[in-house]
């Protein structure tokens, strides 16, 4: 007998437990804070319509039970809740394909049911929820826009320009960036910056448009407060009036939304040759090939995407829908214009996500640094930037090679380790 088949059995027993009052088991790696499991079990699955036991697990607890389900050929999870990158480690054949669940008319997110499948022509996993990074600006800066320029569809150019037009009126450079110790610099690099020039990240680290990728943001980094090597959190920054335009964690903006709704807006990143790259944070749900009851998994599925389910999981997680679906005016101010920022961005025709890192295991803080390293070579200490990509692109395909994980949206697909090209 198999480990994984041990632990099926082991697991059993558990199982009967939590699911003996239970017609669906709903095992998920997210909401996992107590208060988060309690609103989904008490704000959004209470009506259901049938019985539900939502258990949130860390991801090894997760796919452990999982993995054993299906060498078993039989188990007790009915529906499954994870992130992109945990779907995207399994066979699409191990899931079923949803393609045919009804849905009774939501509008789902194109952009994120396309990566939902995985590959395949099928539909193994359903878009769930989303969280992702934005901009904000004082409104005092909207004056200083580029004449013809839609807030809501930016270019990195009318970026650059409308940061110039502040600084030339109130010679201040009120560009915030969070390039501090704990600043999320790396994420805006590997989601924002370089999908948005290069349609990759990996595979086009150090390319010709990679180059150009990095000659832009210095030319944005010059009209930046050169406050922001401190930045960490954007919020503080903005309610100081220290910077008046900001890029950020819609969950690092949310105090200066909460404390002063009336005087900021958020918006979408700007958009560069390849498209409108952003970062979003993409959970799912699916059905394992081996639930115990179709129908009823089925059934849950759909619920999780009406509209009504969609917001009260807003208010459970702060993560936001992946349906075209309008807000309440109840939520908090920031929850509100982040959720109505991260809907047109994710939702615009030229949304090209770069995904959160797979498959780097203990490496992922290893990945990170070459994007800040990167960095602080080309745009804080000056260097050339062909002679920086080379040298840091072959420390990025050390990586690639030693943790072997495979390409992720938007560079192309890999068989092997994603390869630095």
């Amino acid at each position: 007998m198999s480990f994984k088949m041990a632990l099926m059995g082991a697991t059993a027993a558990m199982a009967l437990a939590s699911t003996a009052q239970a017609d669906v088991l709903f095992w998920s790696t997210q909401a996992k804070p107590v208060e988060e499991t309690q609103a989904m079990r008490d704000q959004v699955l209470a009506g259901a319509g049938q019985k539900v036991d939502y258990q949130a697990n860390d991801g090894g607890p997760w796919l452990t039970r999982l993995q054993a389900e299906i060498e078993a050929g039989k188990g007790t999870i009915g529906v499954l809740g994870a992130l992109h990158g945990d779907f995207s480690a399994l066979k699409a054949e191990e899931l079923v394909d949803l393609s045919s669940v009804d849905l009774g008319g939501v509008k789902v997110n194109a952009t994120f049911a396309k990566l939902a499948k995985l590959g395949t022509d099928g539909q193994p996993y359903l878009p769930w929820m989303q969280a992702s990074y934005i901009m904000a600006a004082n409104k005092k800066a909207l004056a200083y826009l580029p004449a013809g320029a839609d807030i809501n569809a930016l270019s990195y150019d009318q970026l650059i320009e409308w940061t110039a037009n502040v600084e030339k009126e109130t010679g201040e450079k009120k560009f915030g960036f969070p390039a501090g110790p704990d600043g999320l610099k790396h994420r805006f690099f590997q989601g924002y910056l370089y999908p948005s020039y290069t349609n990759g990240v990996v595979r086009s680290f150090k390319s010709d448009a990679a180059v150009t990728a990095w000659e832009k943001f210095k030319e944005l980094w010059s009209h930046t407060n050169p406050g922001a090597t401190n930045y960490n959190f954007m919020q503080e920054q903005l309610l100081s009036e220290e910077v008046w335009i900001a890029f950020d964690h819609s969950s690092r903006l949310a105090n200066a939304f909460n404390e002063k709704p009336d005087e900021f807006v958020a918006f979408p990143a700007p958009a560069g040759p390849t498209g409108r790259g952003f970062m979003p944070v993409i959970a799912g749900i699916a059905i394992p090939k081996t639930a115990p009851d179709m129908e009823a998994s089925k059934a849950l599925i759909a619920y999780m995407m009406k509209p009504e389910t969609q917001i009260a999981t807003l208010r459970a997680t702060n993560f936001f829908p992946v349906i075209d679906v309008a807000l309440p005016d109840d939520l908090p101010p920031s929850v509100k214009a982040a959720g109505d920022a991260i809907a047109k961005m994710s939702g615009a025709p030229d949304a090209n996500p770069g995904l959160l890192p797979a498959g780097l295991g203990d490496q992922g803080g290893a990945f990170s640094k070459v994007y800040s390293d990167t960095f602080e070579r080309i745009v804080l200490a000056g260097q050339d930037i062909r002679t920086v990509l080379d040298d840091e692109g072959a420390i990025l395909n050390g990586i690639m090679q030693k943790t072997g994980a495979k390409c992720w949206a938007p560079d192309a697909p890999s068989e092997g380790a994603c390869p630095v090209e």
